[in-house]
């Protein structure tokens, strides 16, 4: 008997996304943005106190549901948890996009939105940042104007770290009649800004966010997204029944109860960006401005050479051949993990072949 599965077309055309997550074990990890600190203590305890059968059993959400939208400063139904920040935003895929219908990007950004669209059979709408790495605020107008099911907009954006401000943000809602806008806001701790405060005002605002980042809890999946109630009631019916799983509750209403934590990391991460900043310019990288806890720069021509020597290091870095030949992305680390990495890089990038 001659078997043969029938496959969605979309997903035999489709890229097949492979994270480059294995064989990093003991390495210094500054490739994936991850808090490499790790999270609060108080959370490790919290996941330590669940019982046996805590972990046979469904769990609860309501009341981590409450805390967790408290911290958001938002009302319980106004928020749903989901299982990582990816599924945050494949929710709204889920909702929203039809075989055929539009999703509008602004690229280089983060592949998942992509990644989404092309399982969907969506049509993708690509805008570029510029060269100096800023939102194409008119070109976004323009493609909204012709209303694409949802428009991704990650803010801060990784890889380039350019922050939309108020002004724009404000601009882009106002054409956005009939998309979703989804407000990617991963690293928005970093930045100072949030669209939360919006979504009653907006209701075709929603903000996705995550405890992968700022928390240091990238192994338990966590994530939300937040809406206008009515809004988020539609996204809601895309939601599995039980998304989240017990240590991932137990361990962010832990971390935000103490919150002191995630505080001093994001108060480091401020130093730290502005410090490895001027470390990186006075080699001669071309750094650009970032309100993540990341860097983007431009290495020179002899990049991809600096970078094995710093993979051969056992320091991870993050290549991005696809913005040009030289270009790296860099996660603050700790002080002692970025020195490291100074040590094993060249004292001039323009004496190694800079252009």
């Amino acid at each position: 008997m001659k078997i043969r599965l029938p496959v969605r077309k979309a997903i035999l055309e489709r890229r097949t996304y492979e994270a480059p997550a294995e064989g990093r074990k003991g390495k210094i990890r500054l490739d994936f943005n991850e808090n490499t600190s790790g999270c609060s203590i108080a959370a490790r305890k919290a996941m330590g106190r669940l019982t046996t059968k805590e972990l046979a059993t469904y769990p609860e959400y309501e009341k981590p549901t409450r805390m967790i939208a408290k911290y958001f400063r938002v009302r319980p139904e106004e928020i749903a948890l989901t299982n990582g920040g990816d599924d945050a935003l494949r929710v709204f895929f889920d909702t929203f996009v039809e075989s055929g219908s539009h999703v509008l990007v602004c690229e280089p950004t983060f592949p998942m939105y992509r990644y989404y669209a092309e399982i969907a059979a969506a049509q993708v709408v690509a805008l570029k940042y510029s060269a100096t790495m800023e939102f194409p605020i008119e070109d976004a107008l323009a493609a909204l104007r012709k209303k694409p099911r949802v428009f991704f907009l990650a803010n801060p954006n990784n890889p380039t770290g350019t922050l939309v401000g108020e002004d724009v943000l404000r601009k882009l809602l106002k054409v956005a009649s009939h998309t979703a806008v989804v407000l990617d806001e991963a690293y928005s701790d970093f930045s100072g800004m949030t669209g939360v405060g919006w979504i009653r005002k907006h209701p075709q605002l929603f903000v996705a966010k995550t405890f992968s980042k700022a928390a240091g809890m990238a192994g338990l999946r966590l994530g939300a997204v937040i809406a206008q109630r009515d809004s988020l009631a539609m996204v809601r019916r895309a939601l599995p029944p039980y998304p989240v799983n017990s240590a991932a509750l137990a361990a962010s209403v832990a971390a935000i109860k103490e919150r002191r934590t995630i505080a001093r990391y994001v108060s480091e991460v401020a130093r730290l960006r502005t410090w490895l900043t001027k470390q990186l310019e006075s080699r001669g990288a071309r750094i650009f401005p970032s309100a993540g806890n990341f860097v983007l720069g431009d290495f020179g021509n002899h990049g991809a050479a600096v970078f094995r020597s710093v993979e051969a290091a056992g320091i991870l870095i993050r290549e991005r051949k696809d913005i040009g030949a030289g270009f790296a992305r860099i996660t603050l680390g700790t002080e002692a993990e970025l020195k490291k990495l100074l040590r094993v890089l060249p004292r001039s990038f323009r004496s190694a072949g800079h252009d």
